[in-house]
């Protein structure tokens, strides 16, 4: 899964879902390999607008998820009607989830609220087993951050692919 951030600039372009659309043809993508993050202030402005853009991207098969989740403005009105196939919960929360009593509760809400309404959740900013392990614990089952492996320039992720792909 290739998981790309989206700027709400970009999402608010015109006939964005038909410029991804395109690139994915182009690029001989398999759409439901890639998942586009987004933001909420890239969802919540005109929001009938966001429904339609998230809908075209989901009939060709794109993931969709809701990044930073807790941090903004978050309305749980709009999240029920927003076609997302994951939440994705904010480092903060994470930092802190072995030490702090109310980091540990909004976690396990959030786990709880996307199960509840059938989502998948991940965490960002996993930088130690203890921190993988309380989630895991809580029911979360998909993590990114340093204790799995430091970001890489493009070039360099680039030729990691090329090596696997090799090995295929």
């Amino acid at each position: 899964m290739l998981a790309v951030n989206v700027s709400p600039r970009q999402f608010r372009k015109e006939d964005f879902a038909g410029q991804i659309q395109a690139l994915v043809r182009r690029h001989q993508i398999n759409p439901s390999r890639l998942k586009l993050e987004l933001t909420e202030g890239a969802l919540l402005e005109n929001v009938e607008d966001t429904i339609e853009t998230m809908n075209a991207l989901n009939v060709i098969g794109v993931r969709l998820s809701l990044d930073d989740f807790g941090t903004g403005y978050s309305s749980l009105q709009y999240l029920k009607r927003l076609p997302l196939h994951q939440l994705k919960i904010d480092k903060s929360f994470v930092h802190d989830i072995g030490a702090d009593p109310s980091d540990k509760a909004i976690v396990q809400t959030i786990i709880a609220m996307a199960q509840s309404l059938n989502l998948d959740v991940i965490a960002e900013g996993v930088e130690t087993d203890e921190q993988r392990r309380l989630l895991l614990d809580r029911g979360c089952r998909y993590f990114h951050g340093y204790f799995f492996g430091r970001s890489i320039p493009a070039d360099d992720f680039e030729s990691l692919l090329n090596q696997l792909q090799s090995r295929d």
